[in-house]
């Protein structure tokens, strides 16, 4: 949307972006990028005026969404953090990060058509990720539950390969279990690491 730096979006247009980011993830998910603009604004309650203020192209919404999405994600780690232990509050990350990667998936045709114009939704991601996942081991690790000489990276790449073997839904089960083994690991040993 065109807002003038010096002035916030007004809190019911704030809603209105939240309700068509909400409805685009959906959509591009479950029925892929073909669905239509319309029935995105439909589902957040909006007219389509609304949704091209905010998005004037279909390759805008989607990155939105998909920024949206990995804010998210690493925008859970204070609130787990504050009330979990640490430990804990890595593993339901964990869980978080495996839903944003099946939604990833789901929306992979979509930001396929966001790369072809040119534009890099995933420019920034690696760098956000990492920086979660180093506030939660560290945190862990301060905490003595987690062992302190842990690669961020290794994490990450580990939980990539989680979500890449048990990432649809119906494999939900086993990818838990590949979580908790993962969580083992870096819990092995983590009084004297």
């Amino acid at each position: 949307m065109a807002e003038s730096a010096d002035r916030p979006m007004r809190a019911d247009a704030r809603r209105n972006r939240a309700r068509l980011l909400e409805a685009a993830v959906r959509a591009f998910s479950q029925d892929g990028p073909e669905v239509t603009l319309d029935a995105i604004a439909k589902d957040a309650g909006v007219g389509i005026g609304t949704l091209y203020r905010h998005f004037p192209t279909r390759e805008a919404l989607v990155e939105a969404a998909y920024r949206s999405e990995l804010a998210r994600l690493c925008g859970a780690v204070p609130e787990l953090l504050r009330d979990r232990p640490p430990d804990e509050a890595t593993r339901r990350w964990m869980d978080l990060f495996v839903d944003y990667m099946t939604t990833k998936r789901g929306m992979a045709d979509a930001l396929r058509a966001v790369i072809a114009s040119g534009r890099n939704p995933y420019e920034q991601s690696r760098g956000q990720l990492i920086a979660a996942i180093t506030t939660l081991l560290t945190a862990a690790g301060g905490a003595g539950t987690l062992r302190r000489d842990i690669e961020p990276a290794d994490v990450l790449a580990s939980l990539g390969g989680v979500s890449l073997t048990a990432g649809e839904p119906a494999q939900r089960e086993q990818a838990g279990r590949l979580l908790d083994l993962l969580m083992d690991g870096l819990r092995y040993q983590a009084a004297t690491v």
